[in-house]
Order: structure tokens, then C-alpha cells, then sequence
């Protein structure tokens, strides 16, 4: 395509904030068309991610929609914008959420609605422009960008306590950033451009990969988090509005991962050798340590945050088994957590939104008056569980595999972390859906109406769809892992089978594909 469709998608809901700030009235006609029209220029947006994704070359392991521009010619320094098997989902997880959390925003955020909507248009410009930059300076803007958005998100619109967690997030965010700019810097100095393709074409030596390695780690492990520097999630969750929780686990965490799987590997695979042993410990122990936490938690939300940090755990672990299972289960993990804890977390909104607490004790029963929300909640719980025919258990199945190809004990150790998390989400379920009903109010609390069922219906088809059919996400994600993996281990001189990726048309590879798949097993 000729079409520059990934600068139309980045920067479309920036001018969905110029019209928003042009809206004039009274106080509620501003409010009201302010929502319109953040609502109709995301979703526009959305439907533009699917005209990509149709077009999205599935048998093809090269950016494709690339856009460059010469941006700073003196420096080397270009606009270069395009998308891979491995930031395509990302994309769309962005333009699927956006709209979602607008609408999930639509009666619950009553003051300076305005500026809230805008807030939410440039986070989305900003998350979608990183996973398509394809310049580390370009990444790099687009990258910190979502900082101040968010940062305003929870400082606003957030609970009691939200200015703390506004600048905990804010300062463990940007203290990993900064290294990561003197990282990139040290990188443009030594290889004298910012071209994420060229860079990932020509590592670096050995011992400057160890720093820069290093570096880039400080900013990614903060961004999913991972343990220890985990801590600021679970506040960040607590006091951010639920369309910021939403967005914030559906979304931002994604960022370390997909910079781990853009950066660390391909860039310093000596340095990543060097540091797997290390990584896959970290990462097991969030997903004990995490989910042990979880067990003992009375707010609902915070339990679902320190969810998030265990699940993250399996993407770092299997991204860091640089097996094709393992990093292919990390992507399609990440994806299915950002669907799975979007639902989640607008669960538990639709239960504060009526009785304004979070307590778990203060809820009980609510199969009785609420059985649709009990249906939905259900669905999202056993997707996060990882019951198999939704999501959850194939980015689970796949992350243990890789890991057990790598090591048995690493691998056995994060398994009981698939027992720890069916026991705190049964529990949360059962605590707030079942039992009895003691708390006259929760029992009087109306069940989902139409505005709340169209936020849920998509989120449960998803994780129902890509449980039952993940190879919708797989055979676009698979030439892209299988380049990345040949490139990282024809940098550690290994040998590894070689995987021919041959561009054909779509028709011609479903063709090939029907009439050769049973000769093929």
C-alpha cells in the first residue's frame, strides 16, 4: 500500500482533540459532544486498524506499510513508521481498547469530561506510535509520551489517594526511561544511525552490549513490571479511573514486552545469553510471589493488579526461552491479557459504580439479582485461569512449553503459579458472585444494562474466539518470531532449523495450505 495508513492511525485522534477543543456550549453540551466525538474518532480509527489487518501479509516476516521520511537528514535521524507479525496485534489491541474505555467512561467520568477525553486521544496517538515506530528516537518520543497522558489520568479522575500514585507511577517510570536515553544515545554514537532495522541487523560488541543491555532492561522491566520494581502498579490500579485501569493493563504493560522482543534481543543477543538465567528467575518469582499477594487481598481491584504482574511473568519468561513456543505464547499472552484484564477490571467497575467500594466483603450473592454480569464476570475469570478453549490457556500452554524446552525446574516452579491463579480468581468469584446475601444495598444493585453488556459482548467473544482459533493471531505472529529467532541464533553462531519465509499471495498460500496440510503431518 502506497497509503501511509500507519501515520493515519497514529495521529487521526489528534485531530479528534482539535475539534473536542473547539467545542463551545454550556457545560453539558460540551460534556456531551466532547464524548460523541471522542467516541466516533476512535472507533473510526478502530476500523481502520481492520482495513490494515486485512491487507497485513500474513506469510511475510518484513515490516510492511513502511513509511520514511527524512525527519533530522543531518543527524540520520528519519520518521520511519511500520508494523511486523509482532507489533501488528499490539496496534490493534490499542484501537480495540480505546473506544471500550470511552464508552465505559461515558456516565462514570462527570467533571471536566473535555479534558478527559482529549487526555484519552493522545494516549492513544502515543501507544499506537510506539509499536510502529521503527526509528529509536521516533520510539523513544512516542514511547515516554504515554507518561504524561496517563499521568494526568490518575492525578485527575483517579481515588483518594490518586496524586501519590500519579507521581509513583510518573517517577519508577521515567527514572528506567532515562537510562534507556542513555542507552539509545550510546547506541546512535557507535553505530551512527537510530534505524530500529539496521541496528537490529548489526549487534553490537560484546562487551557494550552487557551496559546497554542493562539500560534498556531498567525501562522495560518497570514498564510490564516486573519484580521487584513492581510496586507501583498495584497503587497506579487502585486510584486510576476504571477506563484508566483498563487501558493501563490492556495496553501500557505491553510496551516492556514488545521492547524486550524490538530491543534486547535482537539488538544485544550475547548480552541477552549472558542475562536469560537471571530474567527466567525474576520471572518466576513474580509469578509466586505475585499471586501469593493476590490471595490476601480484600480489594478487588488490587488483587486483579497483582494478577497482572504474575501473567507478566510468563510473558518475560517465555519471551527469554528464545524458543518458538515460548516467544510466540509471550506475544499471544500479552494479547489475551490485555482483552482478559480490560474485562476484568470493567467488572469490577460496574460493581463500584453502584455501591462505590471495592471490598470484596461488602459484595456476596450477586448471582441472585445480577446473572448477567455473573455470566460475563464468569467468562473473564476463566479466561484469566486459563480454562482451555479461551485465551488465557494458550498463551499459558505455549509460555510453559518453551520454558520446559529450556529449563525443567524453571518451568515446573511457574507451573504452580497456573494453581495459585485458578485459587485467587475462584475465590474472588466466589466472594462476590456466590454465598449469601448480607449487604442489603449490593442485593438491590440492578444487573448490566445496554450500554454495559456492548462493552462486555466484544471482550468475551475475544477471549472465547482466540481461545477456540489462536491461529488467527498465530500464523501472522510466527514468520516474524521464526526471522527474529534465526537472526538471534546466527548471532550466537548456534545452528538452528532453517525456516524459508516465502512472500506469496494470500489466495495461493490458503490454496497450498488446504490441499498439502494432510501430507504435510
Amino acid at each position: 500500500m502506497d497509503f501511509p495508513i500507519l501515520s493515519l492511525l497514529t495521529f487521526l485522534p489528534l485531530v479528534g482533540v482539535l475539534f473536542i477543543l473547539l467545542i463551545r456550549g454550556d457545560k453539558q453540551t460540551v460534556a456531551r459532544n466532547a464524548r460523541r466525538t471522542a467516541l466516533f474518532v476512535s472507533s473510526f480509527v478502530f476500523i481502520i486498524s481492520l482495513y490494515m489487518l486485512y491487507f497485513f501479509d500474513e506469510t511475510s516476516a518484513e515490516f510492511q506499510f513502511v513509511e520514511k521520511v527524512e525527519w533530522l537528514s543531518g543527524l540520520n535521524i528519519s520518521y520511519h513508521m511500520g508494523v511486523d507479525g509482532i507489533s501488528l496485534f499490539f496496534v490493534m489491541l490499542a484501537t480495540f481498547l480505546t473506544p471500550i474505555c470511552i464508552i465505559a467512561s461515558w456516565h462514570a467520568i462527570k467533571k471536566r469530561v473535555k479534558e478527559y477525553m482529549i487526555a484519552f486521544l493522545v494516549l492513544e496517538t502515543f501507544m499506537i506510535g510506539t509499536f510502529c515506530a521503527l526509528d529509536a528516537v521516533l520510539f523513544y518520543v512516542f514511547f515516554e509520551g504515554v507518561l504524561l497522558p496517563m499521568f494526568i489520568i490518575i492525578g485527575v479522575w483517579g481515588g483518594p489517594r490518586r496524586v501519590y500514585s500519579a507521581f509513583k507511577f510518573f517517577l519508577y517510570t521515567l527514572f528506567g526511561s532515562v537510562l534507556m536515553l542513555v542507552a539509545l544515545l550510546a547506541l546512535y554514537l557507535h553505530a551512527g544511525t537510530s534505524d530500529i532495522p539496521t541496528l537490529m541487523e548489526n549487534p553490537v560488541v560484546r562487551d557494550m552490549q552487557m551496559w546497554l543491555w542493562l539500560a534498556f532492561f531498567a525501562s522495560f522491566a518497570v514498564k510490564m513490571p516486573m519484580w521487584p520494581v513492581h510496586t507501583w502498579l498495584p497503587d497506579a490500579h487502585v486510584e486510576a479511573p476504571t477506563a484508566g485501569s483498563v487501558i493501563l493493563a490492556g495496553v501500557l504493560l505491553k510496551m516492556g514486552g514488545y521492547g524486550f522482543l524490538r530491543f534486547s534481543i535482537p539488538m544485544f543477543p550475547e548480552a541477552t545469553e549472558f542475562f536469560t538465567p537471571l530474567v527466567m528467575w525474576l520471572s518466576v518469582i513474580a509469578i509466586i510471589y505475585t499471586s501469593l499477594v493476590a490471595l490476601v487481598q480484600e480489594d478487588m481491584k488490587k488483587l486483579i493488579a497483582y494478577s497482572s504482574v504474575a501473567h507478566m511473568g510468563y510473558v518475560t519468561l517465555g519471551i527469554f526461552t528464545a524458543t518458538t513456543q515460548g516467544v510466540e505464547g509471550g506475544i499471544f499472552q500479552m494479547i489475551s491479557h490485555g482483552i482478559i484484564s480490560a474485562g476484568l477490571f470493567l467488572c469490577v467497575g460496574v460493581v463500584y459504580d453502584r455501591l462505590h467500594t471495592r471490598e470484596m466483603s461488602r459484595y456476596g450473592g450477586l448471582v441472585k439479582n445480577m446473572p448477567k454480569y455473573a455470566t460475563i464476570f464468569m467468562i473473564l475469570m476463566l479466561g484469566s485461569v486459563g480454562l482451555p478453549g479461551t485465551s488465557g490457556f494458550v498463551g499459558e500452554f505455549l509460555t510453559l512449553l518453551g520454558a520446559y524446552q529450556a529449563d525443567t525446574v524453571i518451568a515446573a516452579l511457574a507451573t504452580t503459579g497456573v494453581i495459585l491463579g485458578a485459587t485467587y480468581m475462584l475465590v474472588l468469584y466466589r466472594r462476590v458472585v456466590f454465598g449469601e446475601q448480607k449487604n442489603k444495598d449490593a442485593a438491590a444493585m440492578p444487573d448490566v444494562d445496554k450500554r454495559e453488556f456492548a462493552i462486555f459482548i466484544p471482550l468475551v467473544l475475544m477471549v472465547v474466539w482466540l481461545g477456540v482459533a489462536p491461529s488467527f493471531v498465530m500464523d501472522r505472529v510466527s514468520p516474524s518470531v521464526q526471522n527474529l529467532l534465526v537472526n538471534y541464533n546466527a548471532a550466537l553462531g548456534r545452528e538452528m532449523p532453517e525456516v524459508k519465509i516465502i512472500k506469496v499471495s494470500k489466495a495461493a498460500y490458503k490454496a497450498h495450505h488446504n490441499t498439502s496440510v494432510k501430507e504435510a503431518h
